[in-house]
C-alpha cells in the first residue's frame, strides 16, 4: 500500500489498524518513512469506510523520531535528505514534515495512538497528532529536538499547549525530559495507561466504528475547531451540526436500532 511497506494498513469492520514498520529502527523517520505516512493519510482520507484509525508501531516501539542518518545530514553539509520535507503542502496549512504528525487530526474520522517503547521528538510529535493516545505504563515520551539543538517542528508547537498548557509545554521542549506513561496521563499527555495500548486502542476503535459514522465526524469536526475559533463560533457550528443530523437516515436508524434492541446498520458517508 505504502512506499517500501514502511507503514502497514489492515482495514476491518471500518477500524483501520495503521502500524508504522522500520522495527529494526524503532519506527526511525526516515525519507522512505515520511513519504508512506503521507501516502497513508492521503488514502485513508479518501476512503469512506474506514469509521476509526488505530495508529501504532511494529516491534519494540512506537516511534524513536528522526532516524541517526537525517540528523547526520542536518549537521554536514549535505541536507538533502531533509530539504524537502520544508515545502508546503498543497493545502498550505502544513510543510511535509508537519503533516506527518499534524495530518492525523486532520482526518475526519478519530484516530487512537497505541503508544509503547519509546516515542521521541518526531514520533512523540506524530502520538500528539492523534485525537486520544493510549501508553503503557513503562512507555516513554520526549518532546526530544533540544538534545540536537532543535525545536520541535511537527506540530507540537499547536497539539502541545492544548494538551498540558504552555508552561509544561515549555518545560517539556526545553529539557527533553523523558516522561513515563503513568506521568503522562496525569499531566495530560496521554489520554490514559493500559498495560496492552494496541488492543485497548483496537476494542475501543471497534465501539466508536459500530456508531453513527455522521455523528462521530461531526464530533470530531466540533472538537477540532479552527485555531482562532470563538465561543460563538464553536455554539453556531454545533446547531449546524445537530440540524444537519437530526432526522438523517443513520440518526434515524440509531434510534430504530436502541427502541428494537438490536445493532445498527449504518451507511457509511459518500465522500464524492
Amino acid at each position: 500500500m505504502t512506499s517500501q511497506q514502511r507503514v502497514l494498513v489492515e482495514i476491518s469492520a471500518g477500524v483501520a489498524d495503521v502500524r508504522l514498520n522500520r522495527p529494526d529502527k524503532l519506527n526511525a523517520l526516515d525519507g522512505a518513512m515520511f513519504e508512506a505516512i503521507g501516502e497513508t493519510l492521503e488514502e485513508l482520507g479518501k476512503d469512506s469506510s474506514v469509521r476509526a484509525v488505530v495508529l501504532s508501531g511494529e516491534g519494540r516501539a512506537f516511534c524513536a523520531g528522526l532516524d541517526m542518518a537525517s540528523l547526520a545530514a542536518m549537521a554536514g553539509a549535505d541536507r538533502s535528505t531533509t530539504a524537502g520535507l520544508a515545502e508546503r503542502t498543497a493545502g498550505g496549512i502544513a510543510n511535509r514534515a508537519q503533516l506527518v504528525a499534524y495530518g492525523w487530526s486532520l482526518l475526519a474520522v478519530p484516530v487512537i495512538a497505541a503508544v509503547h517503547g519509546v516515542a521521541l521528538g518526531g514520533g512523540a510529535q506524530i502520538a500528539l497528532g492523534a485525537d486520544i493516545r493510549l501508553m503503557a505504563p513503562d512507555a516513554k515520551i520526549s518532546i526530544f529536538e533540544i538534545s540536537w539543538g532543535l525545536v520541535p517542528d511537527m506540530s507540537a508547537t499547536v497539539t502541545l499547549p492544548k494538551l498540558v498548557g504552555a508552561d509544561v509545554a515549555k518545560e517539556l521542549a526545553w529539557t527533553a525530559r523523558m516522561v513515563s506513561g503513568d506521568e503522562a496521563a496525569r499531566i495530560g499527555l496521554a489520554t490514559r495507561c493500559c498495560e496492552d495500548p494496541h488492543g485497548e486502542a483496537l476494542r475501543l476503535a471497534a465501539d466508536i466504528a459500530s456508531r453513527n459514522p455522521d455523528a462521530i465526524r461531526a464530533a470530531k469536526r466540533l472538537f477540532t475547531p479552527a485555531q482562532n475559533a470563538t465561543a460563538a463560533d464553536l455554539l453556531a457550528a454545533e446547531s449546524a451540526e445537530m440540524a444537519a443530523l437530526i432526522g438523517s437516515p443513520n440518526q434515524s436508524e440509531a434510534v430504530r436500532a436502541r427502541i428494537e434492541g438490536r445493532q445498527p446498520v449504518f451507511v457509511d458517508p459518500d465522500l464524492g
